[in-house]
């Protein structure tokens, strides 16, 4: 669950004081100014993933200095991870500067000082997403790590790009999983940190077996993800687009209980069904809905459809804007309702509206970049996608 914080209760001239209590409380104390102190705004969420933690927080502009007494004072002995999502930032530390940048992250230790400085984008706020965990949970030795302090790890292309996603969907969907699955969340992105600092590195035979698997396994899935609308993705391109073997690939996906054709035909569908059930996309047809998430078939793409949620594809696109209009209509602000997400008519339960389940999910992978690189070149056409 996530912890929620914002200064819109505090006193203007205290929210200075109280941010600094919470930076101290959720990651390290360190002393901040700030130019328009009683201006400053802050709000923060921080989110427990079983020994990692992520923390997002949209504030003013500040400057921050953490001193060797402030070290002595108080010490998690982390690593932090800080992703700049809106606004600039830089830090300093260990005789090394980031200089300013944003879209980008950059790491550092908790038990050396450091210096940044933060300002504002086009909003007037500044939002970081910030993941936290143990010094001894990276499997890189700490003399390699610290090359890395205070540099700027790009978050634009690589797995740096599929890191800093990961990051933000963390902080977008992470409340609505439960402690286990927030557990296992926590691993992925020890391993997606550990891959990221290895690659920047060259130091990726350091890593173990376990985690080279689980991060090619998200470049995986996020290369698929960006290349859903290409009829010619197959396990085949999968494969080789990534260096395997197919044999490898299928037991990868075997062992998260389903084939990689069953995988890239759900997700598929998945994007057809919120197309479908979108009032703006009304004037796209659906076959025309269906070619651009790689179903080149209409019949096919009909029977699939009906297969996986019980219902024609027209069928659920009128009951979805219907259902979406008599909400804007009679319940503007109805807690819970969920756009884009259209009832299906269950002839077994006599007529009654019924919520098409959506294919077993995945998880929080469906926001994530390609691989640098992009699109893979097909293989043979692997039967069972379509």
């Amino acid at each position: 669950m996530w912890s929620r914080l914002s200064s819109a209760a505090v006193p203007e001239a205290e929210r200075l004081d109280w941010f600094t209590d919470v930076i101290a409380q959720e990651l390290v104390s360190l002393a901040i100014r700030s130019g328009q102190p009683g201006k400053f705004w802050a709000e923060a969420s921080v989110l427990d993933l079983g020994g990692v933690q992520v923390s997002t927080f949209d504030f003013s502009s500040l400057h921050s200095l953490r001193t060797a007494a402030h070290v002595r004072r108080s010490d998690p002995e982390q690593y932090q991870l800080g992703l700049v999502a809106d606004g600039t930032m830089s830090l300093a530390q260990n005789r090394r500067d980031s200089g300013l940048f944003s879209g980008d992250m950059v790491l550092w230790d908790t038990s050396l000082p450091m210096e940044s400085l933060a300002l504002p984008g086009d909003g007037g706020l500044i939002r970081a997403v910030t993941l936290s965990f143990p010094r001894n949970a990276m499997p890189l030795r700490g003399a390699r790590v610290e090359r890395l302090l205070a540099q700027r790890i790009p978050g634009g292309h690589g797995l740096g790009a599929i890191l800093a996603q990961y990051m933000l969907s963390l902080a977008a969907h992470g409340a609505d999983c439960g402690q286990a699955e927030l557990n296992r969340l926590g691993t992925v992105a020890l391993d997606l940190v550990g891959a990221c600092l290895a690659g920047q590195l060259g130091a990726e035979d350091k890593l173990s077996a376990e985690a080279r698997s689980r991060a090619l396994l998200e470049r995986i899935n996020a290369f698929i993800d960006h290349n859903l609308g290409d009829p010619q993705l197959t396990p085949s391109a999968v494969a080789a687009r990534h260096g395997i073997s197919l044999r490898w690939l299928q037991l990868v996906f075997r062992e998260q209980g389903q084939t990689v054709a069953a995988g890239i035909r759900q997700r598929r569908l998945e994007r057809c069904r919120a197309d479908l059930a979108d009032p703006g996309l009304l004037t796209s047809p659906v076959h025309t809905v269906a070619r651009r998430w790689g179903f080149t078939n209409p019949a096919v793409f009909s029977r699939t459809f009906r297969e996986a949620y019980g219902v024609s594809p027209t069928d659920f696109r009128q009951w979805a804007v219907g259902e979406a209009g008599a909400r804007k209509i009679n319940e503007p602000c109805a807690p819970g309702t969920s756009a884009g997400l259209g009832p299906a008519v269950d002839s077994a339960a006599g007529g009654r509206s019924t919520m098409p389940p959506s294919p077993a999910g995945r998880g929080v992978r469906g926001s994530l970049p390609p691989v640098a690189g992009g699109g893979g070149q097909a293989g043979q056409n692997d039967k069972g996608t379509p």
